[in-house]
């Protein structure tokens, strides 16, 4: 069996689930096929959760109205309605909840931004039975099953292997099986997120379950390029790279595949494959175990919305070796992303994702250290550099904190 996963670009409009319907149909043997919230549904249902947290019964009411017509006009042209295709208990979710001001965040983000998924796998595995192709719908809230972290849920891996083994090896299975992305459930019941941009963890976990051939990631891109296109000119398409490399790329703040994907696929040395949906004959990039094609230009990565935090201590003492444990529990509870970590005798630096949860961690940080910071800037990663590119690259730039290794630079940059 295969795997693929389809984002939310994919599946942004009707002739994007067309195309995903072609896809499908050109491919032979069994299919298990992640689906991604529409477009940029998540987004939306994020903003809901802060319109509820302000108490705007009015706002949201609104907000889920304009959603609901995105998902109902892409129905439309599918053929399909909306109430028809989706759970009632989906549809009725945000209604339910508009009034829960003083929720808990988290439980209530992961209750409310789920819905996207949910709302696209219907619409879908619909689609796809409506054209004559017969795809079963997962439940994936019932099948992935998590702690109950919520907004980054740890996978329970035997009781979700357990659960999804069991679904696909139902005899009355179809060839083609629809599951949402980045969402799981707990043991009670409560639905979970994995973290944004999770679907392609999700299509990593099946395939290691299920013992997939590969994984195909398909996404608005030719494949893996050096560059962002939107950022550097004159990109190149990466045609291979071993594991190792991807989990560079990933963990750098490339945004073509999610940091925790690889794992559950090099574990049981399973490809992975980035193609371009609209053009799905073209083989894009292969992730594999021994690539016979090296890496021979340099990759950059930027990472937006960074945050440079610097803590001194006090009293002098060694931050490194006296500290560091404290430092770390303080990112840990407040689910700090951290890009890189820089330390001096007295001082250490670390660069973070811009995150709700940052004026907490800097108030607890203060309570034991001088802490300065400075917001909205950008980290660069250079993977195969050379003394020329870094020279290039620094110039013209306010540069807060570099960061050289033998193959590796990071700017920490200004604006």
């Amino acid at each position: 069996m295969r795997v693929f996963k389809f984002g939310g670009a994919s599946v942004k409009d009707a002739e994007g689930v067309r195309n995903l319907l072609g896809i499908v149909s050109q491919t032979t043997g069994e299919l298990l096929v992640v689906v991604s919230a529409m477009g940029k549904t998540t987004n939306a249902l994020e903003r809901i959760v802060e319109t509820i947290g302000q108490g705007d019964k009015r706002g949201v009411e609104e907000q889920w109205k304009d959603l609901l017509a995105y998902h109902q006009q892409i129905a439309s042209s599918l053929g399909l309605q909306l109430k028809d295709v989706v759970a009632d208990d989906v549809l009725g979710t945000v209604m339910a909840h508009r009034n829960a001001k003083d929720a808990v965040y988290d439980d209530l983000y992961d209750t409310i931004v789920s819905i996207g998924e949910l709302m696209s796998t219907s619409i879908v595995a619909a689609f796809l039975n409506h054209e004559g192709v017969k795809a079963q719908l997962w439940n994936m809230p019932e099948l992935l099953i998590t702690d109950g972290s919520f907004r980054e849920a740890v996978v329970n891996m035997q009781a979700s292997a357990q659960q999804i083994q069991h679904a696909w090896h139902n005899p009355y299975r179809p060839r083609v099986v629809i599951a949402q992305g980045f969402i799981g459930g707990t043991d009670t019941g409560h639905r979970t997120t994995l973290g944004r941009e999770g679907s392609d963890y999700t299509a990593a976990l099946v395939a290691n379950f299920l013992d997939a051939e590969d994984v195909t990631i398909w996404k608005d891109v030719p494949g893996i390029l050096n560059a962002d296109p939107r950022l550097e000119p004159n990109t190149v398409l990466i045609p291979q790279l071993n594991y190792f490399e991807a989990v560079e790329l990933a963990y750098s703040g490339a945004q073509v595949i999610h940091p925790k994907t690889i794992r559950p696929l090099e574990n049981k040395h399973i490809p992975l494959y980035v193609r371009p949906f609209l053009h799905p004959e073209q083989q894009g990039t292969i992730i594999k175990s021994a690539p016979t094609e090296p890496v021979n230009v340099p990759v950059y990565i930027w990472r937006k919305e960074q945050v440079l935090i610097t803590m001194r201590a006090k009293d002098f003492s060694f931050v490194l070796e006296d500290s560091l444990s404290h430092i770390f529990d303080v990112v840990q509870r407040c689910r700090l992303k951290v890009s890189l970590i820089q330390s001096s005798a007295v001082t250490i630096s670390i660069c973070v994702d811009r995150s709700r949860s940052l004026q907490k961690a800097l108030q607890l940080l203060g309570e034991h250290y001088d802490v300065t910071y400075n917001e909205h800037l950008s980290l660069l990663t250079i993977r195969g550099t050379t003394p020329e590119l870094i020279e290039r690259e620094r110039q013209g730039r306010t540069i807060l904190l570099s960061q050289l290794t033998r193959r590796t630079a990071k700017f920490v940059i200004a604006g």
